[in-house]
This record gives C-alpha cells, sequence and structure tokens, in this order.
C-alpha cells in the first residue's frame, strides 16, 4: 500500500455478531491500518456500546481505534463526561459530527450543528485531542448550494479540524474538484476520500440516497444485472472500487478510509490490488 488506510466498523449487539466482529477486526488489521473508526448510533443510540467496542477492538486487533461522536442529541455536560472516559483509557483522536436523527425525532443536543461540538474540544482539550470532521465532495445533502456547503465546510474547518474524512463516492473526478475547491478558500487540511466497497446493491442504492452519494449511471446498470449474483457483484465492485482507489492515489489522496460494513474478504482483496 503506497498511503495509509483505515477501515470504519459499526458496534455489533450481541455475542455472536461481536465475534464476527472481532475476527474481521483481526483480519484487517493484517494489511497494517493506521487506525479503526467506530460509529455513533443516531441520536447517541449506541453510545457505550461505541465505548465498549474502541476499546475491545483496539485489544483485540491491536490497532489504534477512533471513536466517532455526535452532538445532536447530546448535552455539552455529556459530550465532556464522554471525552474525559475516552482521555482516561488514552484515546486522543475522534471523528466529530452533528449525527443523524433517530427516525421521527428531531435534534435535542445542546449543539446544533458539527462545527459547534469542533469548537467546544478544541477549547477544552486544545491539541490534546485530533479531530476528524465529515466532507461531502458530492454535496450535502442538507445543502441549499455548493458553495453555501463549502463556506460551512470552510467554517468547520476554521473551528479546529485536523483532518477530514469524505462520503463515498464512485467518481474520482467529484473528489479532486472538492479538494481544488477547498484550497481555493484556504481550507489546507488533509482530506481523506471515503471508499465503499460493493457487496449488496440493494443496500448500496438504499444508502445513498439517504447520504447523497452517486452512483454513477453505469455503475448502476452494471450492479442491476448482478443484483441476485453475489459472487459477480463481489467481483465487479472489487475491479471497479481497485481502480477508483488507484486514481485516487496517484492523484495525491493524503490515505485512504474504508467503510467496512464490518466484513473483511471483499476489502482484503481490494488491499491486495493495491
Amino acid at each position: 500500500m503506497t498511503v495509509p488506510i483505515s477501515f470504519e466498523f459499526f458496534p455489533a449487539r450481541g455475542p455472536e455478531s461481536q465475534e464476527r466482529l472481532w475476527k474481521t477486526a483481526r483480519a484487517l488489521a493484517t494489511v497494517n491500518p493506521e487506525f479503526f473508526s467506530v460509529t455513533f448510533g443516531a441520536g447517541g443510540g449506541t453510545r457505550d456500546l461505541t465505548f465498549d467496542t474502541t476499546i475491545n477492538l483496539s485489544e483485540e486487533a491491536d490497532v489504534r481505534t477512533v471513536p466517532h461522536i455526535s452532538c445532536n442529541a447530546l448535552t455539552a455536560e455529556e459530550i465532556a463526561e464522554m471525552l474525559n472516559k475516552y482521555k482516561s483509557v488514552g484515546v486522543s483522536e475522534i471523528v466529530a459530527l452533528r449525527g443523524d436523527n433517530p427516525s421521527g425525532l428531531g435534534a435535542s443536543g445542546e449543539f446544533k450543528y458539527a462545527n459547534e461540538l469542533v469548537t467546544f474540544v478544541k477549547d477544552r482539550y486544545g491539541d490534546d485531542i485530533k479531530i476528524n470532521v465529515a466532507a461531502y465532495p458530492e454535496v450535502h445533502p442538507q445543502a441549499v448550494s455548493s458553495r453555501d456547503d463549502l463556506q460551512r465546510f470552510r467554517h468547520k474547518v476554521a473551528s479546529g479540524a485536523d483532518a477530514a474524512i469524505t462520503q463515498y463516492f464512485y467518481n474520482a473526478d467529484s473528489y479532486f474538484y472538492f479538494v481544488d475547491r477547498c484550497a481555493a478558500v484556504g481550507i489546507d487540511i488533509p482530506i481523506i476520500p471515503g471508499i465503499m466497497p460493493i457487496t449488496n446493491y440493494t443496500n448500496l442504492e438504499r444508502f445513498s440516497k439517504i447520504c447523497g452519494a452517486e452512483i454513477p449511471r453505469w455503475l448502476a446498470r452494471e450492479c442491476e444485472g448482478l443484483r441476485d449474483d453475489k459472487e459477480a457483484l463481489e467481483d465487479l465492485g472489487v475491479e471497479v472500487v481497485s481502480k477508483l482507489c488507484r486514481r485516487l492515489i496517484s492523484g495525491g489522496a493524503p490515505k485512504l478510509h474504508f467503510y467496512s460494513m464490518n466484513q473483511a474478504p471483499v476489502l482484503l482483496r481490494i488491499c491486495s490490488n493495491l
């Protein structure tokens, strides 16, 4: 691998699911990732489980682990308590997000936007905690315009972000164009491409509609024809995503962050290709 890589996991519930997660983590640890990250459920629904998964992942796979923290359903006091708990066990990096609301509920937290969370963490902990934030090369689905989205990202970075991890995409040009636009307005933090493997097209369609990620028409048509052929779909996905990663690396992407979906085989094939 010619650039550092990392993998995202979501907390698993129940002994069997957790054992599968540890098995996946140990497998992905063999490609020497820079870190694992652990997601935070809508409305803080997996707060304790995210903490436990962060600690256990690090122990099971001997890889530095970075928790997500979202602010839309938490008070400042609850966030500080959580960060102090992480610091006490040696965690020094987070992914700071606004977060999704639980279905049918509005935001109930003290902070409305991720930049407010970034400011809070930076003011309270300074450089003791490194902060990653989210970025959207194909524009945040709730943004009123591309220009407004860029200015909001600029504000979030100026609040104290150290790096950004993007939403996934399948068009490398959208990433490079976004990076160029960021540079033009003075954003100089590393912008790390988020990479989503293709293993289940029905789920991918659903995720993409929710988060605003575009599936190019040619790729959508290819995947539609393989919807019920798991092996052929995975083969196509490995080829497409490997080519995407190669282009990103050759174009100067600083790192790659893979959304693992708690599965290792396809990602290990992609990493082998790279």
